[in-house]
Parts: structure tokens; sequence; C-alpha cells
């Protein structure tokens, strides 16, 4: 294969300064806004030449945030229990604390972001 399945994501917000702040808290980032004529979009930053694919909170009438419908997007991490720590002080909640996946495919956790979002967290360690 040429290319990484997944080129793009987006996950959909009500309130995009709420949701902005859950995730520059949890991951420590910044994510830049654009308003694209009403499409209002938070893009995560992006690591050029690096794996993984770059993604946006997105406000729109047409995006419905859910924790239990629609695909589970796993976010890579060092060690997701840095950012698990993070998620009840910035406002989530966690669904699922760190669980060995096993067969050496690391850890997970399920968290609910700010917005009602169902988001994954993976590590290695």
């Amino acid at each position: 294969m040429e290319y990484n399945m997944v080129g793009w994501f987006e996950i959909p917000v009500e309130d995009m300064e709420r949701a902005r702040k859950f995730y520059e808290v949890v991951f420590d980032i910044a994510i830049t806004i654009h308003d694209l004529d009403g499409f209002i979009m938070g893009w995560f930053p992006r690591a050029q030449d690096k794996s993984g694919s770059p993604g946006s909170l997105v406000k729109h009438e047409m995006y419905i945030p859910s924790d239990t419908a629609g695909p589970l997007l796993y976010f890579s991490c060092k060690d997701l229990a840095d950012e698990l720590a993070r998620v009840t002080p910035a406002g989530g909640s966690i669904i699922k604390q760190k669980t060995e996946i096993g067969g050496g495919h690391g850890f997970m956790a399920l968290i609910k972001d700010t917005e009602g979002n169902r988001i994954a967290l993976h590590s290695l360690s």
C-alpha cells in the first residue's frame, strides 16, 4: 500500500471553544480554529512526514456528537495514563480505564469528551 488508509478525521462538536479547551488540555496541544463559510473547524496540529492521520473538530448542523454511534477514533499516546489523568479535570469522563489489549498490542482506554463523543486512547506502554 502506498498510503495510510485514513487520510483525515472529523469529530462533531456543539461548543467549539469548550471542545477546543478539552482537547488542548488532555493532549497538551494547540488547536487552530477556522471558519469556512459557517463550517467551523478546529484543526489538530499535524506532524509532517510522521505516521497517523490529521483531523479536526467540526461544528456544523450536519455533525452530531455521539458516545455510541459511528466510528471510534483512537488517539496515539506515549503512555495513555498521562492523557487519561487530564480527562476529568478537563471536563470529560472516563468510560474504560487503561486496559491491556494483549498479544503485545499495548493498552487502550475509552473516554467521553465534553461534547459527548466516545474517543479511544492507545499506547504501547
